[in-house]
């Protein structure tokens, strides 16, 4: 809450080693790129910032690559492609995911999901994205990228989902919500043509299981 963003190396005694400062609410999502040379970051002041690590220093912070200021809502999900280079998904309370070109800062698409965005998630096999949602619905949404059509939408949790993970055989995807459970889905690495279409029901593809 005070804003700030603290780059820690837990190898070192003084711990410390970059602080990155442009935020002036709560910073509410953070992710590196697969480099490890940029850092993206989300805020409550509906912000989304673009950082390079080699720009960052303990006393004077980091300069900022881009402030991006298109999301009119809190930013919370971030995303970097595997796939392709530069290219970052964000999302948020806006309902809104934005796909951007890191090195120009530029917005390449915009795309309305019709709920809170919460988390989102590349698959490393396929070029699909997925996100996980809130109110109304509390769903997941996979989409095909970069067309953006909607693959399928898998229901289960009954509150805001709001972490994804992928299991390292990069099939399965495990999901946390404020429901207090764990649900675990096959979503990853299924034919398209077993996908079922928007708005059926998600167990005969998903298998998921649920733990509380």
């Amino acid at each position: 809450m005070d804003c700030m963003v603290i780059n820690n190396d837990v190898r070192l005694r003084s711990h410390i080693v970059g602080t990155y400062r442009g935020h002036h609410q709560e910073v509410c999502g953070l992710k590196w790129s697969p480099s490890g040379k940029q850092l993206a970051s989300g805020g409550n002041d509906n912000l989304l910032y673009l950082w390079d690590r080699s720009r960052a220093s303990l006393n004077s912070g980091a300069q900022w690559l881009h402030k991006i200021e298109a999301h009119t809502a809190t930013v919370k999900a971030l995303a970097w492609c595997p796939f392709q280079a530069n290219l970052l998904a964000s999302g948020g309370s806006d309902r809104c995911v934005k796909f951007w070109n890191t090195c120009t800062g530029t917005c390449l698409n915009s795309v309305d999901t019709g709920s809170q965005v919460c988390a989102l998630l590349w698959s490393k096999r396929e070029r699909e994205l997925l996100s996980s949602h809130g109110p109304a619905e509390n769903q997941l949404i996979l989409w095909k990228y970069p067309s953006m059509r909607r693959m399928a939408e898998l229901s289960g949790h009954t509150s805001r989902v709001l972490f994804l993970a992928q299991s390292p055989d990069e099939c399965t995807v495990a999901s946390a919500a404020a429901d207090e459970r764990l649900m675990f889905w096959q979503i990853f690495g299924i034919p398209e043509v077993a996908k079922p279409t928007p708005k059926t029901s998600s167990e005969p593809f998903a298998l998921w299981h649920g733990i509380r």
